[in-house]
C-alpha cells in the first residue's frame, strides 16, 4: 500500500498544484472584479465571527456528516465514524480534500468571503444561518461533555456511598 502510494505522489502533488492554482485564480478574478467595481470589501468583527463559525460547521459537515456522503462517495470512503479518501491520483487528492474538515473549510470560506463581495445580502442570510448551525454544534458538545461529566460524578459518589454504606 505505502509503494503504492509513493508511486502516486506525483499525480496527487500535481492535482494539489491544480487545485491551488483553481483556488488562487478564483480569489484573483473576484479580487479583480470586485477592484474594477469600486466596491471594498469590507469585514467587520461580526462578519469574521459568523465566517469563522460558518467554515467550522460546513467544513464539519461536508468532511463528517452522513448526509454529505454522496457528494464524497466518489472520491472517499466512510467507515463508522471516519471517512477516507480512496483510489489514487485525482480521485485521492479530491477525496483527502474532501475527507479534511480544515482543508475542505478552507475552500468554502474562501466561496463565502466570495460571495460576501459578489451578493453580500444572500450570503450573509447564509453565514447567519450556517454560523448559528456552528454555535449549535459547540453547545451541543458542550453539553455532551457536562452530562458525561455529571454522570462519571454521580457514579463515582454512588460507589463511595455503596463502599461507606457497606463498611
Amino acid at each position: 500500500m505505502a509503494q503504492n502510494q509513493d508511486q502516486d505522489l506525483p499525480q496527487r502533488r500535481a492535482t494539489y498544484l491544480s487545485l491551488i492554482g483553481v483556488f488562487m485564480g478564483l480569489f484573483a478574478a473576484i479580487s479583480a472584479s470586485g477592484g474594477r467595481k469600486g466596491t471594498k470589501l469590507e469585514l467587520g468583527a461580526q462578519d469574521l465571527a459568523l465566517l469563522g463559525l460558518a467554515t467550522y460547521r460546513a467544513g464539519r459537515l461536508v468532511a463528517y456528516d452522513r448526509v454529505m456522503e454522496p457528494i464524497r462517495a466518489p472520491v472517499a470512503e466512510t467507515k463508522g465514524d471516519s471517512v477516507e479518501p480512496k483510489g489514487s491520483g485525482i480521485q485521492r487528492g479530491l477525496g483527502e480534500l474532501l475527507s479534511c474538515p480544515t482543508c475542505v473549510g478552507t475552500w468554502i470560506c474562501g466561496g463565502l468571503v466570495y460571495g460576501l463581495q459578489i451578493a453580500p445580502r444572500p450570503t450573509r442570510a447564509v453565514l447567519a444561518v450556517v454560523g448559528a448551525s456552528g454555535i449549535a454544534e459547540f453547545l451541543d458538545a458542550a453539553t455532551e461533555a457536562f452530562h458525561g461529566t455529571t454522570e462519571r460524578s454521580r457514579a463515582e459518589a454512588q460507589q463511595i456511598e455503596g463502599a461507606s454504606s457497606g463498611s
